[in-house]
């Protein structure tokens, strides 16, 4: 199995935008002595818990600090981008990691960005049309060159003039372009259809208690591949997880728990999924009801802590769960005041949970 990280960013309020960002950079690097294959930035626009609305400029810093990890945005936006515009910065960014970079989408969830962009005004589901269609403007323009495009929500031409020195020249450093990975959360996910039908990796948001509910991720994986024929490879597939490492299980939970893990599922996430609909999929029993979902309730059945056996046997529990997944990346909190015991469980992840974690070959 393979390992990698998901940084939100995840940082609390009152931290300086500055602190934050070298917060990230040192983990980064410190990742990538370790060993980690991979870190995914996020990007928001109006959470001030995820203050990270360029993760491109971040990846590039990054790529100054680190020698063989591959980076990505997880995601960009689509709906917040022109996508021509928007190919180009890819491309540009992916010369500069000299096939380091991979390009993770998303459609956006919160409606606190939907608002301060306009598109709330649009039909329900508009994201993910418009994410849909800028990937296929995109990639078109990777693979074919420019074209005239005249879609539902986005426009593209020829970039013709009368000056042969004119026209469009920026193609990927990876051709013919960077993998593209796409995150889903819930059942029968659209997002993932697509990832199976265009050969895309699938990433999972594996916030349910019920892994039964992530494993349907991959079932839209296979179906989406169906209509192109494509196979796709359990060894491409993603699964998201809150994890936290520790000599024993009760250190491990006391860590999290108290630690800026703790504090953001009960100040940030779980009020978020919670007002956005979202508690069905957190719940192990669906007549649960909404205020039994407390932080203690959080610890036990969604994230994966305790020691490295411990931890070991959850992810291989997982594994067999779901059919078999390729990557576990843990999700990565704010550790400035908590950096020993952060740094010690990144270093027990890689060093004693991985090598007793189970492999898949496709």
């Amino acid at each position: 199995m393979k390992l990698g990280s998901f940084i939100m960013p995840n940082h609390p309020p009152e931290r300086a935008y500055y602190d934050g960002i070298q917060e990230d950079l040192q983990e980064i690097e410190y990742m990538d002595k370790l060993g980690y294959e991979e870190s995914w930035i996020g990007e928001h626009f109006t959470s001030n818990w995820e203050p990270c609305p360029a993760p491109d400029l971040l990846i590039a810093q990054a790529l100054l600090k680190t020698k063989h990890m591959k980076l990505g945005p997880l995601g960009h936006l689509l709906p917040y981008h022109n996508p021509v515009e928007l190919a180009h910065r890819v491309a540009y960014l992916d010369h500069m990691a000299k096939g380091r970079y991979q390009l993770g989408v998303g459609i956006s969830a919160l409606p606190s960005d939907h608002n301060i962009f306009g598109i709330d005004k649009l039909a329900k589901g508009s994201n993910r049309s418009m994410t849909f269609e800028s990937i296929k403007i995109m990639t078109d323009l990777w693979l074919n060159g420019p074209q005239n495009f005249n879609g539902e929500y986005f426009n593209a031409g020829e970039g013709k003039t009368q000056f042969s020195e004119l026209g469009f020249h920026l193609k990927p450093y990876q051709l013919p372009h960077p993998p593209i990975a796409i995150a889903g959360l819930t059942p029968n996910s659209a997002n993932h259809e697509l990832c199976g039908e265009k050969g895309y990796l699938p990433v999972s948001l594996g916030v349910s208690p019920n892994n039964e509910i992530v494993k349907q991720h991959w079932d839209a994986v296979e179906k989406g591949a169906q209509k192109s024929g494509l196979t796709p490879k359990r060894s491409e597939w993603r699964i998201i997880k809150d994890i936290y490492v520790a000599a024993t299980d009760e250190e491990a939970l006391s860590l999290a728990k108290k630690g800026m893990m703790g504090r953001c599922w009960r100040e940030f996430l779980l009020p978020i999924y919670l007002g956005l609909g979202l508690g069905p999929l957190l719940k192990i029993d669906p007549n649960m009801k909404d205020e039994e979902i407390t932080l203690d309730y959080i610890a036990e059945h969604l994230w994966i802590t305790g020691s490295p056996d411990t931890v070991a046997n959850k992810i291989n529990k997982l594994y067999d769960d779901v059919g078999g997944f390729g990557y576990i990346i843990m999700t990565s909190y704010d550790s400035k005041d908590e950096k020993t015991a952060w740094n010690n469980s990144l270093a027990l992840l890689k060093n004693q949970v991985l090598p007793k974690c189970k492999i898949i070959v496709d």
